[in-house]
This record gives structure tokens, sequence and C-alpha cells, in this order.
């Protein structure tokens, strides 16, 4: 991602004012239509990937078998086991959060 300088420092204040509208969000359709918007086509694919393999993931399910499932690279696989062992927590918090709508 390029960042410029002057950016830099403000990066931190505009992920957390996109998570707060991320948060306010009150229904699967406004959520679903405010991502279109926000993400090109490709990355909405990567999310949707990356998402499809947590639960898997969080499960113990073998990498292989995880990819012959959903197609989803076992690169990608991996760079979604380490971030769910080691990253900041979001995809575990999801995952409890995952039946409740």
């Amino acid at each position: 991602m390029k960042r410029r300088p002057a950016d830099a420092e403000h990066a931190g204040d505009d992920l957390d004012e996109l998570a707060a509208v991320l948060v306010r969000l009150n229904s699967v359709a406004q959520m679903r239509a405010f991502l279109e918007d926000l993400c090109t086509p490709a990355e909405l694919e990567a999310m949707s990937d990356r998402w499809k393999v947590v639960p898997l993931v969080a499960e113990g399910v073998p990498y292989r078998e995880i990819h012959d499932r959903t197609l989803v690279s076992v690169t990608t696989i991996g760079r979604v086991a380490r971030t769910l062992e080691r990253g900041a927590g979001g995809y575990a918090a999801a995952l409890k959060r995952r039946g409740s709508r």
C-alpha cells in the first residue's frame, strides 16, 4: 500500500474512523453496500477468501483439505493461520460473533 508521508502520522486515526463507521452500520445489506463501494472486486474476493478459511483453520482442518474445499491458495491459508495465531485478535473476535445477527 502506498502511503504519502503526511498521512503516516494520521494512519491510525484514519483506521479508527473507518472501524467506527463499520461498527455503526446496522444491517448486512448496509455493510455489503459499503464494502462494495469501498473495495475493488479483487479486494472483496481476497477478504471473502480469507474469511472463508478462518473457521476451517480454527477447527484444525489441514491446509490441503481447506484448499480442496475452498480453492483458496495454500499460501493464503497459511497467512490466515499465522494471523489467527499471532494477529490482533480480530479473527477470533469475529468467530465468536459469527452466528449472531
